[in-house]
C-alpha cells in the first residue's frame, strides 16, 4: 500500500508532462499539415535520367560531364 504514494504521483506527473507537450506541438503547428510530409517522401530530389542516356526529344543528355 506504502507504494502507491510514491507510484501514483508519479503517473500523474507523467501524464501530465505528456499532455503539456502534447498540447505545445499542438500549438506549436507541428500537426498543421498532414498531407505534404506523406506525399515529400515520394518526390525526387535529383532527376532520374532515361535508361537511353538521353533525357529529351532531341536526344540531348542533360547529365553533366563527369572528369
Amino acid at each position: 500500500m506504502s507504494v502507491l504514494y510514491i507510484a501514483l504521483p508519479i503517473a500523474i506527473l507523467l501524464g501530465g508532462a505528456g499532455l503539456l507537450a502534447c498540447l505545445y506541438c499542438i500549438r506549436s503547428g507541428q500537426y498543421d499539415d498532414l498531407e505534404s510530409p506523406s506525399v515529400r517522401v515520394l518526390i525526387d530530389d535529383v532527376p532520374v535520367a532515361k535508361p537511353d542516356g538521353k533525357d529529351d526529344a532531341n536526344g540531348h543528355s542533360k547529365k553533366p560531364l563527369q572528369n
